[in-house]
């Protein structure tokens, strides 16, 4: 990891832990403040995901979580986000930032603000929106150990196409900051590439591992 010059828009003390793509970064816009919040089980081997049933990014797995409402804190949105579309309660702790630009989509850019919990009260409910899953957070589960019945491994294949650079460090307990930009693919109007990405840890997390 080496420090560098942040993309337009971050801000703060960040060595990158990683970075990618091509081109130049797109045209900062507007931001709208959303969350999106991960649970786990106490040992940290379980997150608890939602695949999405409707509305923007369907079909795709992701954490819980959606706009800010006017008065609210970040915080008190993810916590009631996971309450609407999990239907449970969670002690939520800060863990990153992310900002998300999706070029010739939405005139803003997405500021979203991630939490984490290891513990949750309630009872785990599918809603109209989300469907919650169980996922192994070990990267050496195997569809064989998934068949079997075991929990099948993190299904970045269907997430966000940025998951995979930054869900690593989250399930590592490192604080990151980061921006992605997507491009529109043109064979299919609505679907979007990532095409750069960065992400950065502060520099007391920069070497551990």
């Amino acid at each position: 990891m080496s420090a560098t010059s942040l993309p337009p828009g971050l801000e703060g003390d960040l060595v990158e832990a990683n970075a990618g793509g091509s081109g130049e970064w797109a045209a900062l816009k507007t931001r709208k403040s959303y969350t999106n919040a991960f649970v786990f089980d106490p040992t940290g081997t379980k997150m608890l995901l939602g695949l999405k049933k409707r509305g923007f990014g369907v079909g795709l797995y992701n954490g819980f979580g959606g706009k800010v409402d006017p008065g609210e804190t970040p915080a008190e949105a993810a916590k009631r986000e996971l309450k609407e579309e999990a239907g449970i309660d969670a002690p939520l702790e800060h863990c990153g930032s992310l900002l998300f630009i999706l070029e010739n989509g939405p005139e803003w850019a997405f500021q979203i603000e991630l939490y984490r919990s290891s513990t949750f009260s309630g009872e785990i409910t599918e809603t109209d929106e989300m469907r919650p899953m169980w996922f192994s957070t070990s990267s050496a589960v195997s569809a064989i150990e998934s068949a079997a019945g075991g929990l099948p491994a993190i299904p970045y294949a269907q997430m966000w196409q940025d998951d995979i650079y930054w869900m690593p460090l989250m399930l590592a307990g490192k604080p990151f900051v980061g921006r992605a930009d997507f491009t529109q693919d043109p064979a299919e109007p609505g679907e979007y590439k990532i095409r750069k990405w960065w992400f950065g840890v502060p520099p007391a997390y920069a070497s551990s591992k």
